[in-house]
Formats: C-alpha cells, structure tokens, sequence
C-alpha cells in the first residue's frame, strides 16, 4: 500500500515537473521574443505583431504590394513590419525614397543576407554581397563589350529583326509572346556573357529560359518566404523551396558547362565576352584571396541574366498589353513612327528626339507596369533617422515601396523627362 502511494506520489510530482518545465520553456520563450521585438523610441509604426511570426498573418504574399498600400494608407510612408526574427522598414512616396537611396545612400548600402539566397549563392553573384570589386569589374566589362556604346545598339537591332520573323510565323494568329520576347532578350545579354546568340528553337537555349522563368516564379511563393523566415525547420521540409533550390543547382549546372567549354579555346589576350574577361581576371589571383573565383562567375552570370532578362522582357509585355487596352494611344504611336522612322529604316537611338509622343509612351509604361513594386532590399548599416522615425543599425531591412496605385489611368505624357510622384489623369 505504501509502495502504491509512493509511485502515485512520485507519478504526480514527475507530471508537475514537467509542466512546470514546459510552462517555464514557454514562459522563456515569450519573454525572449518580447525583449528582442521591442522598439526603440520614434520607431516606424505599424500593425501589432503577433509572438515568434511577427506580421506573417497581415500579409498576402501572393500580392504583398496590396497589403502594403493598405498598411500605407494607415499608418504612413514609413512603416515596420516583421516577419518571424526580421524586422523590416518600408519606404513609401518618391521623395522619401529618394532621400534615402541618395541623400543617405551610405547608411543602406549592405544588402541583407536571406536564408535561402546564402543557400543558393553562398554569398556570391552581384546582387546579395558586398564586394564592391565584383560590381565596378563587371560595370567595367560590360561597356567594354558594348554596353552604352553604338555596337550594343546594332546587337539589339538585329535581334529585333529575329523577334518580328519569329512573331509573323504565327500567321496574325493569336498566341503567347512570352517566350519570344523572353529569347530576343536574353540573346542580347548571351551575345555579352557567353559571346553569342542562340536560335529560338534551340533546346539547350530554351532549357536555360524555361528554368529561368521557373526560378523567378517560384523565387517569390509563400514556401520560400517562409524558408527564408524559418530556415531550420523549412530545410527538413518538402514544398516549393525545395524546387527553388534544386532549380537554381541546374541552372548554375548550365553556366558551368558554358565555363568549361570557353576554358576549351579561351585565349586571354583576346577576350570575347564576359566569361573570357573574368575567366582572365581569374588568373591575376592564383591564391583565392579575391572574390574572382569560378562560383562567383557561375553567380554573377545567373545575376546578369536574371536581372537583365526578366525585367526587359515583362516591362515589354505591360507595353504591348497597355497598346491593346489603349487603341487610340497605339494609333499615336504608330502615326509617329511611320512619319519619323517609316517602314524599311530600323529605329535607333538617335530618333528619340525626334519622337516626343513615343519617348513619353515608353516612360508612362514603366510608371505603371510597375514590375518590381517592393524592390530588392537593403539593410541599415548605422543608426540613420529618416522622416523623423528612427532606424537601427543591421537590425532592419529597408525595403523601396515603388507601387504607383491601382486606380492609374494611362496618361499619355507629352514630356516625361520629369514623372510625377502622384497620379496623372489621361492627357492627350
């Protein structure tokens, strides 16, 4: 009897201990969470956040840009968010945004470091790392193979001659020109990286493009932002980062490839694009004491296309879908063009001045196809205090709120040197 009470005794007194061991892990925890979330005095405002997913639950990740222009509306043009253990700063309405990326370029000149692009790129490409020698080498290689200069200019002309032959095999009938406008611009940063353009019906070439387009899609899905928020458990964890992440292994697989086989007849003192000339400067650090290293080319080849692929070719998509909403727009152009250029001359550059209505066209497309309405962010490098409201030093990400509205009119702008920060009405 007593050995019975004993065992009862001691079986209760192992379940108090447990709870009061967990209730004290919990107790912790939220304490730890309090103290790390506390905001320093004349912090952004902002929605309260709830303990460890901090705004998760306020936004919609599949269209972030509406949530934050209610948030915008609410609270300001300079709000706070968190999302789990980041806290990040949005910055609304053109002069803000261009007194910190100007008047205070230097307290944001780190990019933070996600989860899931450390993972990927280890640090490496042009876009999520620090060494400024890899942006003012490849600055400097670019002009050197055109860029700027009349030669990248006769490049895109004859590209623009392979589009429309590729556009009228359809016969005028209706189809997707995603892909076709996808090929003619990635041939012009092929024609820079890789020293050629490709056929549209090349498989190697279309591979490279559909994983492209596959890795840009899946780059921005709510599992990856959630990987990026919650690493340690996200990895173990099957779901659209994953893909994301074995998207990216074959694309830097591609560029790989594409390395060894220049390696094949490369010849330093004659350089024949960007692979060759970095492939060059390669050879100046025999030691690996410099970021020019083979992983950092595959990255930085990745960057340039994804940066100089996508963006050209969905800001040209919102054209032709702006020429198809707006008819009388399109007729104006159209007029302009065949008074200024005609039908046998190809345009160029220095018909620009020459057609005012058209420049003005192509400034309002890329007011209101506005392609990247939270740009890539970058993070507080010292305490900065910005429209009154303070920032901390590496503890924020200072993301560029760039959506124009959503109730815009296409306003046909006869001079657009200068762009409105607010809405314009249609002006003709």
């Amino acid at each position: 009897m007593l050995a019975a009470a004993g065992s009862l005794v001691a079986a209760i007194w192992a379940a108090l201990h447990l709870r009061t061991l967990l209730l004290a892990a919990v107790t912790f925890l939220f304490l730890a969470d309090y103290l790390k979330s506390r905001r320093p005095k004349n912090y952004p405002p902002g929605p309260r956040r709830l303990p460890f997913v901090g705004n998760i639950l306020h936004m919609d990740f599949g269209r972030p840009h509406l949530t934050i222009q209610q948030l915008v509306k609410k609270y300001g043009n300079v709000i706070s968010l968190d999302f789990g253990i980041m806290s990040s700063v949005i910055i609304s309405s053109m002069p803000l945004i261009k007194e910190a990326f100007t008047h205070l370029d230097d307290n944001f000149m780190s990019r933070p470091k996600f989860p899931i692009q450390k993972y990927v790129f280890n640090e490496n490409g042009l876009i999520f790392q620090t060494w400024k020698e890899q942006r003012r080498f490849t600055l400097m290689t670019l002009r050197n193979f055109g860029l700027g200069k009349k030669s990248l200019e006769q490049r895109i002309q004859e590209e623009a001659g392979h589009l429309v032959e590729a556009i009228a095999e359809e016969g005028g009938q209706p189809f997707d020109p995603h892909f076709k406008i996808n090929n003619a611009v990635s041939n012009i940063i092929c024609s820079i990286t890789f020293g050629e353009r490709f056929e549209y019906h090349d498989r190697q070439f279309q591979e490279l493009l559909r994983l492209l387009d596959k890795a840009m899609y899946s780059g921005s899905s709510v599992m990856v932002h959630f990987y990026n928020i919650f690493p340690w458990i996200m990895k173990y964890l099957p779901g659209q980062h994953q893909t994301v992440i074995a998207t990216w292994r074959k694309l830097k697989s591609y560029v790989s490839d594409v390395i060894d086989n220049h390696r094949k007849d490369w010849d330093p003192n004659e350089p024949r694009d960007f692979i060759d000339a970095f492939l060059k400067e390669m050879t100046k650090y025999p030691d690996n004491t410099t970021s020019f290293k083979e992983e950092n080319l595959i990255c930085s080849t990745l960057d340039l296309f994804l940066a100089g692929t996508e963006t050209t070719s969905t800001t040209l998509r919102w054209a032709l879908l702006y020429m198809a909403l707006y008819p009388e727009v399109q007729e104006k152009v159209q007029a302009e063009i065949d008074r200024v250029i005609g039908q046998e001359k190809q345009p160029s550059l220095a018909d620009r001045d020459s057609m005012p209505y058209t420049n003005a066209v192509v400034h309002e497309v890329q007011r209101m196809g506005n392609i990247i309405p939270l740009n890539v962010p970058r993070e507080v490098t010292v305490d900065t205090t910005l429209a009154g409201f303070h920032l901390p030093k590496e503890s924020e990400l200072a993301l560029e709120n760039n959506w124009p509205g959503l109730n815009s009119l296409f306003s046909s702008l006869l001079l657009c040197k200068n762009l409105p920060s607010s809405l314009q009405s249609m002006r003709s």
